[in-house]
């Protein structure tokens, strides 16, 4: 499996589906294990798990740090 792949899919899931984005919140692992419709190892689920959170952590911060570069530009 490539986890990166799987990663950016569910990404792209979450900030494109209201509904999976709020089973994501509720339940990251069921809703992961749904998302990709075949039978994983949890070890390998709870990777992509982390690494959709540390995605979207950083796309968060990166918008409120452009917001405030955007304060500084004449």
């Amino acid at each position: 499996m490539d986890i990166k792949a799987k990663i950016q899919e569910i990404i792209e899931k979450v900030k494109g589906d209201k509904s999976f984005a709020e089973k994501f919140k509720a339940n990251p692992l069921q809703a992961v294990k749904s998302a990709l419709g075949i039978n994983v190892p949890d070890d390998q689920i709870k990777a992509v798990i982390d690494g959709v959170k540390a995605k979207l952590s950083l796309d968060k911060a990166d918008e409120a740090l452009g917001g405030v570069k955007n304060l500084f530009k004449k």
